[in-house]
């Protein structure tokens, strides 16, 4: 019998959802090697591969069988996805059209030389960002730049508002996935798209309570509560709405966020916030010759820094903090030290704070390559975000279900929780 690849689901699934990959029709504890492979919308080649052995009866299930090398060693049923690596170094893999699927490739090899060895299978499979049903709908409402995506069903839907950091652009596939978990999404674009501003100026915050008014008074959002999403910069401005436009914003959840505004001023109404200001001259170069800016930004807490820091005690509802230890971005984990510190001062709840080791700065949904060092969009230069791949792919995993369990709790449809005193 020739050996056949079996994956579940067949033939396509979403691209936070696990795949089940066998092998049968092996000889007897035959030695193969598996082979991942997937092109971007760049034409930029990820891929991956693992030596394996068959069992007794010739089969082999990535679920109960370690690899032996290769990209990755171990127990690790999604490591051929997580672990791909880009052809050309520093590539990190996005998506950047959220209506097509990667198209991921998957061979059988015969012995364990990932180049040679006779090819046994082969199966080509679909990993989609909108689950069936899911709709994507362009928002070009006053000012606002964005889409939302609103789950199968003419029902209403828990609303979040997502943004992203300063690379810019319009990023949908973390709102598409999300929408597919019952969650309406609005992906906002504040910079780098259309004609928004082709580079971070000053920030004005009532373009962002347009957005959020947008989905307050969307028929198919579930009100009065909206949720916060946002990671890097995006994170500091999801701290901003929540503290200066606290009603009706009921949960946020920041990814690797710093606690003062960053990068630019940010101004609502007659207030102006300062951008918290940095050193250049403390940016590090190292062993591999990338950029290591943990360094390089002032401590929030002295003088004049202080003037920067965001007023989260004046926001309504909680915060979860997801926190990536070894974020060579800047300093995440001390920032979501001074936000407990500074919410208990205020006689506020401690936020939640989720501590991640090994794990850096950018924290995809499940199953992407984890972004260790990759080429910033905006700056032209390779970064260094850090983190341990095998780590930072689980931190991703846990992440992500947290995030959905923190918004179903909080976006419940009833009144706007708020902080309760110590």
């Amino acid at each position: 019998m020739a050996p056949t690849l079996s994956l579940e689901p067949a033939g396509r699934s979403c691209w936070d959802e696990p795949l089940s990959i066998a092998v049968r029709g092996l000889a007897p504890e035959q030695p193969v090697t598996l082979r991942a492979a997937l092109r971007d919308e760049k034409g930029v080649l990820f891929r991956a591969h693992a030596r394996y052995r068959a069992d007794a009866h010739g089969e082999l299930d990535l679920a109960r069988a370690p690899a032996l090398g290769g990209s990755f060693t171990g127990l690790e049923p999604m490591g051929l996805l997580w672990a791909m690596e880009p052809e050309r170094p520093f590539q990190r893999l996005v998506k950047r059209d959220v209506q097509t699927p990667f198209v991921v490739e998957l061979e059988v090899l015969d012995g364990h030389e990932p180049y040679g060895g006779q090819r046994l299978a082969h199966a080509v499979h679909e990993r989609h960002f909108m689950a069936p049903g899911v709709r994507r709908v362009p928002v070009r409402e006053g000012r606002v730049r964005a889409t939302l995506f609103l789950p199968p069903g003419k029902g209403q839907f828990p609303g979040i508002i997502d943004l992203y950091g300063s690379v810019g652009g319009l990023c949908e596939y973390r709102a598409s996935l999300l929408a597919g978990h019952g969650f309406a999404v609005l992906a906002l674009a504040y910079f780098r798209f259309e004609d928004l501003p082709e580079y971070l100026s000053d920030i004005c915050l009532e373009y962002f309570e347009e957005a959020l008014a947008f989905m307050l008074h969307h028929p198919q959002v579930k009100g009065p509560n909206i949720g916060l999403l946002g990671i890097s910069k995006g994170g500091d401005l999801c701290l901003s709405m929540a503290s200066f436009l606290k009603d009706n914003i009921t949960a946020t959840v920041l990814i690797n966020s710093c606690v003062a505004n960053t990068l630019v001023p940010l101004s609502y109404k007659d207030l102006c916030v300062p951008s918290l200001g940095c050193d250049a001259t403390k940016y590090k170069v190292n062993e591999l010759g990338l950029l290591d800016l943990k360094d390089m930004f002032n401590n929030p807490l002295e003088e004049p820094n202080r003037q920067s820091l965001i007023p989260l005690e004046k926001a309504q509802g909680p915060f979860l903090f997801i926190v990536g230890m070894d974020d060579h971005n800047w300093k995440s984990d001390v920032y979501a030290h001074i936000a407990c510190e500074h919410l208990q001062a205020h006689g506020k709840d401690r936020p939640q704070i989720i501590y991640y080791p090994q794990t850096g700065h950018c924290i995809d949904p499940p199953y992407f390559p984890p972004p260790i060092a990759f080429v910033h969009a905006v700056v032209g230069e390779v970064i260094f975000y850090g983190g341990e791949p095998r780590a930072h792919s689980r931190a991703q995993l846990d992440a992500w279900q947290r995030i959905q369990t923190f918004f179903r709790k909080y976006l419940n449809g009833e009144h706007p929780a708020r902080h309760s005193k110590m």
